[in-house]
């Protein structure tokens, strides 16, 4: 995730993004907004999102659809999601949401520190998530760079962790004289 990603809170009425808006401030990361179902994908998409704050219900594409298109994606389907309902507790809804992997599914009027609190974790959890896949790829392409020595570091005996200990010659059963065997 970029170190510019931001948190996008989508819902379709203003009243309720200024009052999220508002909500999350304290935490001082950066914030978008998105009024749509369509607009919050085309950011989605756009790779500047680290965290989605997305209303259920909202006329044309719903949270649920953009969740649904989200994970069919590699490059989005990690990306943790709230969504916001204000239709209150919902068997189905739940059980898809949560299907579909939502991080959490939360009732409005939303309790401000709860959501900065989950906000935060999700946020956090997902940048450090992101920063050991980058890790991950570059190990995997330092031993792929190393990879044509590998034969060769495989014949050769590792060194003894106490340098005191003087070097052996053994002979190798398919490689002759093998170098540097302390034991």
């Amino acid at each position: 995730m970029p170190s510019d990603a931001k948190i996008l809170i989508v819902d379709d009425h203003e009243d309720t993004l200024y009052a999220l808006e508002s909500a999350l401030a304290p935490l001082g990361y950066r914030l978008g907004r998105a009024t749509s179902g369509d607009e919050a994908l085309k950011q989605v998409l756009r790779g500047q999102v680290g965290l989605l704050l997305l209303d259920v219900r909202m006329p044309g594409v719903s949270g649920l659809d953009v969740v649904r298109y989200m994970r069919r994606l590699e490059q989005t389907q990690h990306i943790p999601v709230i969504l916001l309902t204000g239709f209150g507790a919902d068997h189905e809804l739940t059980s898809t949401a949560f299907g579909l992997g939502v991080a959490d599914l939360v009732m409005k009027p939303i309790d401000p520190w709860a959501l900065r609190t989950k906000v935060r974790y999700l946020f956090d959890a997902h940048r450090r998530h992101l920063a050991l896949e980058h890790e991950v790829r570059e190990l995997r392409a330092l031993v792929k760079g190393h990879g044509e020595n590998e034969e060769n570091a495989a014949r050769r005996p590792l060194p003894h962790p106490d340098p005191r200990v003087p070097v052996q010659r053994v002979q190798g059963a398919h490689t002759g004289e093998l170098e540097q065997d302390r034991t």
